[in-house]
């Protein structure tokens, strides 16, 4: 059996992190994953696509060394900040009421939901995805897909909920590829992939919320009855706490980072002995050394992250399946390792709460330090969509390939469905620097006009929260945000 490898970027707002694996029919290994801090990019939004390209051009001269190979295309994963959700129905009438409904025409309704979809701003708007809420046949509703093909019926209906975000993004990651001379071979809504690589098929089904809680930007994503229920995203996240410690202990975001990485906590009742100790700060300049214990610490960790979990609670009454959460909250991203975050949660929510790594008995890994933590969720969930998919080989040898279908560089989706790629069919011998030139055709980009002179967008406002029903304006506020 013919061996691929597949290769995912994650671009947040604290890292960006690139991985190879070595797909082997239903065997994934992880041979390589390295991280970076990240630059340019804010709430998982890229704004500077030259900044995002250094650390990330690091990454694959790494992993290229490393592994004696050449890169020519990789998976990654949209922004999830900027994202609406709205509900879309659709109806089919059916030519022969006596034929079963297939899973080619529930894929048809879908489309159909989703090419019909009126936006309201197409110039500046593109649908992220979209996830099938529930279907009918006229007269059984509420119907998941696995029970609706098969029915014989005249009628097919489907509600849908599509995921709409900004198109400036897609297009600065675009031009970030660009620069690094890779193609893209799909976009992933990143809550969706990240679904894949945490949760239990009995979690999606018995009801459970997701909380990626990341550097830039912190989400929630509710499943019920294995079907993706409702979605949203606050800009506030590790960096917000990171620039408290910065502001209260005056010293620079670099040396607060390293602090709260040491040292963060949550609950500073509950630290014991550890709360009274106290950290010297060497500034590196002429102003005398500070000290800061780490209950006081502690305490400007736990409002901030008061504050954030207050608004994803809103979130969850908002959904209307705060009810049906059999399973709890399950606690990713990298905020997530902070001493007795997910304890905090559960005392506030009343949820029971664990932490989300990447599910071991989908892959294994070969020495790959970070790969089995809660901030490599979203990269090894990359890896398994890009699996499912049949993304072709993202790798050639350093010296010759056989070149297959051609993707184009840049660009969402590759032509063929998902089989494109190097390394599917058998080909001529080319370099690895010629397969890259032929990927890399920037004629075929859309065209990118400069945006028209307008005022800048205003920063968000922090929030000030302090209980639970004082949520509701500010957060419609935010999720409403059109900056």
């Amino acid at each position: 059996m013919e061996d691929k490898h597949i290769v995912a970027v994650d671009i947040g707002s604290s890292k960006v992190a690139l991985t190879v694996a070595k797909v082997t029919g239903d065997d994934i290994q992880v041979i390589y994953y390295g991280t970076a801090p990240s630059a340019g990019v804010r709430n998982n939004y890229v704004i500077n696509s030259m900044q995002v390209t250094k650390p990330l051009e690091k990454l694959v001269v790494d992993a290229e060394k490393e592994l004696n190979i050449k890169i020519i295309q990789a998976v990654v994963g949209m922004p999830k900040y900027r994202v609406r959700q709205e509900t879309r129905p659709a109806r089919m009438i059916r030519e022969n009421p006596e034929a079963c409904i297939t899973g080619e025409e529930v894929d048809i309704l879908k489309n159909e939901a989703l090419d019909t979809y009126p936006l309201d701003d197409a110039r500046n708007e593109e649908i992220f995805g979209a996830v099938a809420q529930s279907f009918s046949n006229g007269e059984e509703f509420q119907l998941v897909e696995n029970d609706i093909i098969g029915m014989p019926s005249d009628i097919l209906e489907g509600n849908f909920k599509i995921f709409i975000g900004k198109k400036s993004a897609l297009r600065a990651t675009n031009v970030t590829f660009n620069n690094l001379r890779i193609a893209i071979a799909r976009k992933y809504f990143t809550p969706d992939v990240l679904a894949k690589a945490v949760l239990t098929p009995s979690e999606i089904d018995n009801g459970v919320a997701l909380i990626d809680f990341g550097g830039g930007s912190t989400s929630v994503s509710i499943y019920y009855r294995g079907i993706m229920r409702h979605y949203a995203s606050i800009p506030f996240g590790g960096a917000t706490i990171t620039s408290d410690i910065r502001t209260e202990a005056m010293i620079s975001t670099a040396l607060a980072e390293n602090i709260k990485l040491a040292f963060g906590a949550c609950m500073p009742d509950r630290l014991q002995n550890l709360s009274e100790k106290i950290i010297q700060i060497n500034s590196g300049d002429a102003s005398a050394n500070k000290q800061l214990t780490v209950k006081y610490l502690s305490e400007i960790i736990t409002c901030r992250v008061r504050e954030i979990v207050e608004a994803v609670l809103y979130e969850i009454e908002k959904s209307g399946f705060a009810d049906n959460l059999r399973s709890g909250i399950v606690l990713t991203g990298g905020v997530a390792n902070l001493t007795n975050c997910a304890n905090y949660i559960k005392e506030l929510s009343g949820y029971n709460v664990r932490k989300g790594y990447p599910r071991q008995e989908l892959f294994s890994e070969n020495g790959c330090d970070g790969i089995l933590e809660t901030e490599a969720a979203v990269s090894i969930g990359l890896i398994l969509a890009a699996k499912a998919d049949r993304i072709g080989d993202c790798i050639c040898g350093e010296d010759t390939v056989k070149v297959g279908t051609t993707v184009t560089f840049g660009d969402g989706d590759v032509p063929d469905g998902g089989n494109g790629g190097a390394g599917e069919d058998a080909g001529t011998g080319e370099t690895a620097e010629e397969i890259r030139d032929t990927l890399f055709r920037p004629e075929e980009m859309e065209e990118v006009r400069p945006p028209e002179k307008q005022q800048g967008p205003k920063a968000p406002k922090k929030p000030k929260i302090k209980w639970l029903d004082k949520m509701k304006n500010l957060f419609e506020d935010i999720s409403n945000e059109n900056v």
